[in-house]
């Protein structure tokens, strides 16, 4: 717990350096994502069968300062901006802790740039917010798509933000403003590294399923 504390305290780790070229290709692909292209600390890895509407969670999903996500590559531990971008975090907080992200696979994964998950249909094409639908953009100056690790919104255009997200596998700038950066991984990186690397065939969908076996708020 205190090198998860340590790692909080870096909330901005990184400088912006230039994505590469195949990441740049990839710019309409994420822009447009899964919605309308069809697009360290080790975790308890119970799955869960059932998903559940209430929360099970202590935490105040609201304050929550981090999520960690079990997959059945390992665990990745996620530190949230709550403060910068507060609507967002509570949405992916939220999320998780009413067992909506629990047995959802990462449906679309592009190496070298990002691996893309949060929609329950797994189609790429489902997915609702807390909100009762989709909610706003959350731009903040300081969060950027500087650096591999980023976890950040995916959408279909301007304020179509649902239950979808995904991280980083290196820098994107090129997104920067398009889509809200609302966390960073801080524990598991080579989980998500492993995740990048699996193979996929069409509209990048994994071969094998990549799946979230459940999400906890902390």
């Amino acid at each position: 717990m205190k090198k998860l504390k340590k790692m909080f305290k870096h909330e901005y780790p990184f400088s912006d350096t230039a994505a590469s070229s195949s990441a740049a290709s990839s710019s309409s692909a994420i822009s447009t994502p899964a919605h309308s292209n069809l697009a360290t600390t080790q975790a308890k890895s119970t799955q869960s069968t059932t998903q559940s509407s209430s929360t099970t969670s202590a935490v105040d999903p609201a304050t929550a300062s981090g999520v960690l996500l079990t997959t059945n590559y390992g665990p990745i531990t996620i530190a949230l901006y709550k403060d910068q971008v507060p609507k967002t975090t509570r949405n992916f907080a939220t999320l998780a802790a009413t067992h909506k992200y629990d047995n959802v696979i990462f449906h679309r994964i592009i190496p070298g740039f990002m691996i893309q998950g949060g929609d329950p249909t797994g189609t790429g094409t489902g997915g609702k917010s807390i909100y009762g639908g989709k909610f706003a953009d959350e731009f903040d100056a300081s969060l950027t798509h500087s650096a591999k690790g980023v976890l950040s919104m995916a959408n279909s255009g301007p304020n179509t933000n649902g239950s979808q997200f995904f991280i980083t596998l290196g820098p994107t700038p090129h997104l920067n403003g398009k889509h809200t950066v609302f966390g960073q991984v801080v524990d598991g990186m080579e989980v998500v590294d492993a995740i990048g690397a699996a193979r996929t065939g069409e509209q990048d969908r994994p071969v094998k399923d990549v799946v979230i076996l459940k999400a906890e708020v902390f």
